[in-house]
């Protein structure tokens, strides 16, 4: 298992180099990790395995609740609980700041991703038609959101 830290929010460099490894098709450079990691309420955590960072989420408390802006596990470290890990950090983060819940976005043909989130109890809650980028065209976005201090079947779905 991996051990999980926080994320050291000024290594925009070495966030984009992780990141191009988890997402060789839409990598975030490192002018956009700055831009993000300037924004206030802006945190994370990395997961690590030894001495080498194999996954990271990127979290932004807006007041109310959490938002996740990216989560990634390296492809050969993928499927071994790293995942599931960071969205516990981030959630333990999250109920730790008194926010009343977590959303994200996700490509509603990334079958992985989903399931990790499912499996964490995230309900969809909204849907953004043609918001990723594929090589084939367009993905829709689910918009997915877990409850924190409340019942979380009473969120909308749609």
């Amino acid at each position: 298992m991996s051990r999980i830290t926080p994320l050291p929010l000024t290594a925009p460099a070495p966030l984009a180099r992780l990141h191009l490894a988890c997402f060789p098709d839409e990598p975030w450079d490192c002018a956009a990790f700055a831009r993000l990691l300037a924004l206030p309420g802006c945190f994370g955590c990395l997961a690590w395995h030894g001495r080498a960072p194999m996954g990271f989420a990127l979290a932004r408390d807006l007041g109310t609740e959490c938002e996740i802006l990216s989560l990634g596990v390296t492809p050969q470290r993928r499927r071994q609980g790293t995942g599931r890990a960071l969205v516990a950090a981030i959630i333990a983060a999250a109920t730790r700041r008194g926010l009343g819940s977590v959303v994200l976005e996700v490509a509603v043909d990334n079958d992985a991703a989903r399931s990790l989130y499912a499996g964490t109890g995230f309900r969809q809650v909204g849907r953004r038609p043609g918001y990723y980028r594929r090589r084939s065209g367009l993905a829709d976005a689910l918009i997915l959101r877990l409850m924190l201090n409340c019942d979380a079947s009473l969120a909308p779905e749609r």
